[in-house]
């Protein structure tokens, strides 16, 4: 059974995108949990503000309505 370097490589790289893929599939830590909730609740934040702006633009009837 004769291996060629470019088979050889590519079992290489299978095998090391495998590892890679199962690494990023673990279970999620509290510190990532409490990342993703504070991005969402900055997301919501920015979204309200937003909603705000426009709401008082269309009250003002200002010809620019973009916030």
């Amino acid at each position: 059974m004769k291996f060629s370097l470019k088979k050889l490589s590519t079992l290489l790289l299978t095998g090391i995108f495998a590892f890679t893929i199962a690494a990023c599939s673990e279970p999620q830590g509290p510190a990532e949990e409490a990342g993703e909730e504070l991005d969402e609740i900055a997301t919501d934040a920015g979204n309200a503000i937003e909603d705000a702006c426009e709401d008082a633009k269309e009250a003002t009837d200002a010809k620019d309505k973009d916030c």
